[in-house]
């Protein structure tokens, strides 16, 4: 992944994260931020793409993490979610989890 990124020399991201005071708060932030990396991993591995997309159908915000090894999605009831993507990708691995 990292041999396939076409730039090394991107502006920082932010030293620090800021304080939300709600969870709309928090997603606006993260939907101005960017993975570098999510261009090139989704080259390698085409089915990255197909998952940011099934969560886009069903979430507030989806990102894939770090390399590529995970995706998710901000949204107000995981449990629907992961029940419904469980239902169409019975072959992927999905769970449910909550923000603190």
């Amino acid at each position: 992944v990292f041999a396939g990124l076409a730039a090394k020399s991107s502006p920082p991201m932010p030293r620090t994260i800021p304080k939300f005071g709600n969870a709309a708060d928090l997603i606006d932030w993260l939907a101005l931020q960017r993975n570098d990396l999510e261009l090139p991993a989704t080259a390698l591995v085409p089915e990255i793409g197909e998952v940011l997309a099934a969560l886009r159908l069903h979430v507030l915000l989806a990102r894939m993490s770090g390399s590529g090894g995970t995706c998710f999605g901000i949204c107000a009831d995981p449990e629907a979610v992961a029940e419904s993507l469980r239902r169409d990708h019975p072959g992927w691995w999905v769970a449910a989890t909550k923000m603190l």
